[in-house]
């Protein structure tokens, strides 16, 4: 059975930093590209960043490309989102996510097979 657990949101100041945790258990890494989403209250579900099964190819959103960063360590099963200079506009619970298309770099929600329940990352101003 797959799952997924998030780690490491909390408040932080505008300028600061975070750096998420996605525990997977129940499936490889190598065979999954894994995904981090976020969603703020009243908005949609919204990709952030993605990286692919094997090789590692990382795909970030735009809004977040010079600040946050997406890695994984295989041998721990473990995903990574690095955030920093983190801005008000970042506040959203942030989701693990992971797809059997391990070479798609997806940014779209309906392609994922699995889901963490989400951390918090609130950022005050």
């Amino acid at each position: 059975q797959v799952q997924l657990v998030e780690s490491g949101g909390g408040l932080v100041q505008a300028g600061g930093s975070l750096r998420l945790s996605c525990a997977a258990s129940g499936l490889s890494f190598s065979d999954y590209a894994m995904g981090w989403f976020r969603q703020a209250p009243g908005k949609e579900r919204e990709f952030v960043a993605v990286i692919s099964g094997r090789i590692g190819t990382t795909s970030v959103v735009d809004s977040v490309k010079d600040r946050f960063t997406i890695s994984k360590d295989n041998a721990k099963n473990t995903l990574y989102l690095q955030m920093t200079s983190l801005k008000p506009e970042d506040t959203a619970v942030y989701y693990c996510a992971a797809t059997i298309l391990a070479s798609r770099l997806s940014r779209h929600p309906h392609d994922y097979n699995y889901w963490g329940q989400g951390t918090q990352v609130t950022v005050s101003s």
